[in-house]
């Protein structure tokens, strides 16, 4: 009965573990407000600033004008002039498309940056709240320990006082209590870190707050919607146009010319004469052709293509280093399901033993210290498939870090 009592708590402290999974909560839910806004700012900058780029080869008008007075006799005299000026390319071999092209690819590109650095800190936030989770459960655990070091202390205690141990072995007992004692101090030390770091990243409440239930992924599925991946083969894309528009740079391009003037002036040749006012208007249009020639050329040109073509072998080795990640994740679960596996061996064991104990105990064969310490010790290995449960999760935590099935 007492064991039940000791395992209600921590029942429902796992069925909060996985009861996330049915609330289908995005992960993004788990970093705060404040953070989110500030990924959101991110994500409007760069699309503003990919407008920018891709219009950029439109030419701004030129506007001009002024105004000035002078006196050089009695009267003062005003000059006016006004203008306005295009230079507009409407061909550049190619440039203008790939500059646009190239516009698109580097927004991808930049948007997928912002992704992986926000699903970072989200994976960061939810590793958090899940040692947080694994602190608590730690806590109960050395709460237990510390209860049968304290039994077998008083164990040590009645067997030294009737002459059947001697102080040695009251000593160790003392000190193996002190120890537990101080482990239950460090546990609740690095939760309070722990807490205090999850407070900075995320508005919820650690105390109420669900872990989500992460489900193995497949290996291809890893790859296939691997947000990392995504990042790098877009960067592919960039440095293939950009490797186009500076090729473009140096090739011939044609722009229309056009331009209206407007001009007013006082004019007053000599102190004795009438001031006189000239306005004029004049406009002018045309065509220009133009080609640079730069000894540099064919450098600047291989420099793009070296960009590019060793932004293909960064995607392939990034590539193999996730398949090694997963691989190495895959093997971790693996050795934690060895752990769980083994602590419901621990757990058949000190079940029988329990059994065997209470019946020995009514039949005045044992003691209820020893009725108690199994007690303590059945329910510390419950608690310790659950620690193995979040273990598992943290691993799985490491590939939804990179796991999005839809841009988000």
């Amino acid at each position: 009965m007492k064991v039940l009592k000791l395992l209600t708590p921590l029942c429902l402290t796992f069925s909060t573990l996985t009861f996330a999974n049915e609330k289908s909560a995005t992960l993004d839910s788990y970093i705060s407000t404040l953070k989110k806004e500030q990924f959101r700012y991110d994500y409007e900058k760069n699309e503003a600033e990919s407008s920018k780029l891709r219009d950029s080869w439109i030419a701004p008008l030129q506007l001009r004008y002024s105004y000035s007075r002078s006196k050089p006799f009695s009267d003062e005299l005003q000059n006016q002039q006004a203008a306005i000026r295009m230079d507009q390319p409407i061909f550049q071999s190619g440039g203008i498309y790939y500059a646009i092209k190239f516009a698109n690819a580097s927004k991808l590109y930049s948007d997928y940056s912002i992704d992986v650095a926000k699903r970072k800190m989200i994976k960061e936030t939810i590793a958090l709240l899940m040692q947080i989770k694994q602190s608590v459960l730690r806590e109960k655990a050395q709460k237990l320990q510390i209860k049968n070091a304290e039994i077998n202390l008083e164990q040590k205690k009645e067997q030294y006082l009737n002459g059947q141990l001697d102080s040695g072995f009251l000593d160790n007992a003392i000190i193996q209590r002190n120890i537990v004692i101080e482990a239950l101090y460090n546990i609740e030390t690095a939760k309070e870190k722990l807490i205090s770091k999850f407070q900075t990243l995320s508005d919820l409440d650690y105390k109420q707050a669900k872990i989500p239930h992460l489900e193995l992924i497949k290996s291809e599925d890893f790859i296939k919607h691997n947000i990392l991946l995504k990042q790098k083969n877009a960067a592919i894309e960039k440095n293939r146009y950009l490797t186009d528009v500076t090729t473009a740079k140096y090739l011939p391009r044609v722009n229309i010319t056009a331009g209206y003037s407007w001009a007013k002036a006082d004019q007053q040749f000599d102190p004795n004469f009438q001031i006189f006012s000239n306005e004029y208007h004049f406009y002018d249009y045309g065509a220009r052709v133009s080609m640079p020639l730069d000894i540099n050329v064919f450098r600047d040109i291989e420099s793009a293509r070296v960009d590019f073509l060793k932004s293909q072998v960064i995607s392939q080795d990034a590539k193999r280093e996730l398949s090694a990640l997963f691989e190495q994740v895959m093997h971790n679960i693996k050795n934690y399901d060895k752990k769980i596996a083994l602590a419901k061996e621990n757990i058949d064991i000190y079940t029988k033993l329990l059994d065997d104990t209470k019946k020995l105990f009514k039949a005045g064969y044992k003691t209820e210290y020893d009725l108690n310490t199994l007690e303590n010790s059945l329910a510390i290995g419950h608690i310790d498939t659950q620690i193995y449960e979040i273990d598992k999760q943290l691993e799985l935590l490491n590939l939804y870090e990179m796991y999005v099935n839809s841009r988000e």
